[in-house]
Formats: structure tokens, C-alpha cells, sequence
């Protein structure tokens, strides 16, 4: 495969990673019903995030670090949203 063709793949497989939760952010953000949510999932999820961002400043991957990293900012909101919303929960 040349280089092009991989870069491409690279960008491509990042931008869908990272659409892929954008509808779930935006409904959870607009909502703020995250009661069908994991807190669990999402907080494996952010630590799994982060050590691809790590893993790509290792690599020197441009598209690594960029789509994780806007993939770690969707995911640390609907986290926040999900503790916020456990702690008001717990709080009743």
C-alpha cells in the first residue's frame, strides 16, 4: 500500500471513529438524559482514548492524536453528564 492510499485510510477511519459519537454527545448534551448511559463504559472508554492519543505522539500520528483527542472531548462531556447526573440522583 503506498503512502497516499494510507493517510487517507488514516483520516477516513478516524473521522467515522469520531462521528460515531457525535450524535450520541449532541442528544446527551441537548437532553441531559443520560440515564440509559454506562458510567463504566465511558470511563474505560476516555482511559482507552487517552492511551491511543499517547500511542500516536509515540508513532508521530498526526490523525491518531487529532480524531482521538475530538473523540476524548465528546466522550469526557457525556461523561461529566452521567456523573452529574449520578450524583444529583444519589443526592434524592
Amino acid at each position: 500500500m503506498n503512502n497516499f492510499l494510507g493517510e487517507i485510510i488514516g483520516y477516513l477511519s478516524g473521522a467515522c471513529t469520531m462521528l460515531a459519537f457525535l450524535p450520541q454527545a449532541i442528544k446527551s448534551i441537548t437532553t441531559k438524559n443520560v440515564s440509559g448511559l454506562s458510567l463504566s463504559m465511558y470511563v474505560i472508554y476516555c482511559m482507552g482514548l487517552v492511551f491511543w492519543i499517547l500511542y500516536g505522539v509515540y508513532l508521530h500520528s498526526f490523525q491518531i492524536m487529532l480524531f482521538n483527542s475530538i473523540t476524548l472531548i465528546f466522550n469526557v462531556a457525556i461523561l461529566y453528564l452521567i456523573i452529574k447526573s449520578s450524583l444529583k440522583h444519589k443526592k434524592k
